[in-house]
């Protein structure tokens, strides 16, 4: 698979997991805290559907109202960097990548909202008992292309679960981002990382 096409499936993606109603059988399932989210997405929508792409800053308002809540971002972002390079940074550095990885996700996950075209999916029931991590698999259906394998891992946090990866047709989006940045830092350093991804999320 090409890589501009991987990168439009783990859009795609990404906006599944949180704009479809999944069937679920309790709260303290991981699947269960999907529908939660999905629920609270749909209807913040169909809302506002005659406008999201004109306006996606409404997309962006309600993927921090709905999706940051449920994602564990700290994780996410420590681990899209070299250990050497995220234990060297300090806490003000520490804290402005965490905001600016979380609006990159954010911005990436509205263009794919925006983009959506009648895709299905269907979401099919971990296998196993549950441990402190879990993947929940799924396969997403489109008119025009062939249907395309996701999983979605997640990580038990209290009574909760909260989203930490996925990877679509065996490529792992954290591990896309992290390739991206450790070329920029090998090549620079955090401060110059910190520069690129503010000045592209103040496009």
């Amino acid at each position: 698979m090409q890589k501009n096409k991987v990168m439009f499936f783990i859009l795609t993606a990404w906006l599944f997991i949180f704009s479809m109603n999944v069937q679920a059988e309790g709260s303290g399932d991981p699947v269960g805290m999907l529908r939660s989210v999905a629920n609270n997405m749909i209807a913040g929508l169909k809302a506002h559907q005659a406008t999201l792409k004109t306006k996606p800053q409404i997309v962006y308002q309600l993927a921090y109202r709905y999706v940051v809540p449920n994602a564990d971002l700290d994780a996410m972002s420590r681990s899209v960097l070299p250990p050497a390079t995220w234990n060297n940074a300090t806490a003000a550095q520490k804290a402005q990548f965490k905001k600016e990885f979380t609006a990159t996700l954010i911005r990436t996950y509205a263009s794919a909202l925006t983009s959506y075209r009648d895709q299905t999916i269907e979401f099919y029931p971990p296998r196993g008992s549950y441990g402190n991590t879990v993947e929940v698999s799924s396969r997403i259906s489109s008119p025009d292309t062939d249907p395309v394998n996701v999983s979605y891992r997640l990580i038990r946090q209290g009574g909760g679960w909260k989203l930490y990866d996925m990877s679509v047709e065996g490529v792992d989006m954290l591990e896309s981002f992290r390739a991206q940045f450790s070329d920029i830092i090998s090549q620079s350093n955090m401060t110059v990382l910190l520069q690129r991804l503010a000045g592209h999320n103040a496009r």
